[in-house]
């Protein structure tokens, strides 16, 4: 797992109940793993951005994670004037939810494919280098 360096962070994931924190560190997780291996995106800051667990980078765009109010679901939130989402469904159709061109959103306990995520998830940490 990927230290925490800013407490008011990992205090948000401590408040998730335990299902929706677990798959929120997972996807934590993921977009760590992603930064860590592609040369060319550096650092990630983790910050809390609209009280939400948000990684920045100064070669892509913000990347969010939170649950969704009053459902099983998590989502992974993109800066929707970067028209991400749209590059990601003509991409990965019927690979993911989509909504609203801004956000991916994950049944909480379902399977979903990992290296898609991760492309879309680089794609985003290096959208600002094209």
């Amino acid at each position: 797992m990927t230290p925490f360096k800013i407490t008011a962070v990992e205090d948000v994931y401590n408040a998730y109940v335990p299902k929706q924190k677990q798959a929120l560190m997972a996807l934590r997780e993921l977009v760590f793993q992603v930064a860590g291996s592609h040369d060319t995106i550096g650092e990630i800051e983790e910050a809390l951005k609209w009280g939400q667990p948000s990684f920045l980078t100064k070669t892509g765009s913000t990347i969010r994670i939170d649950k969704i109010k009053d459902s099983e679901q998590i989502a992974i939130y993109f800066i929707c004037t970067t028209h991400l989402v749209d590059k990601f469904s003509d991409i990965y159709p019927d690979t993911f939810n989509y909504q609203s061109g801004r956000a991916i959103h994950f049944e909480i306990g379902k399977p979903y494919d990992i290296d898609a995520l991760k492309h879309c998830i680089a794609m985003a940490l290096t959208n600002k280098l094209k």
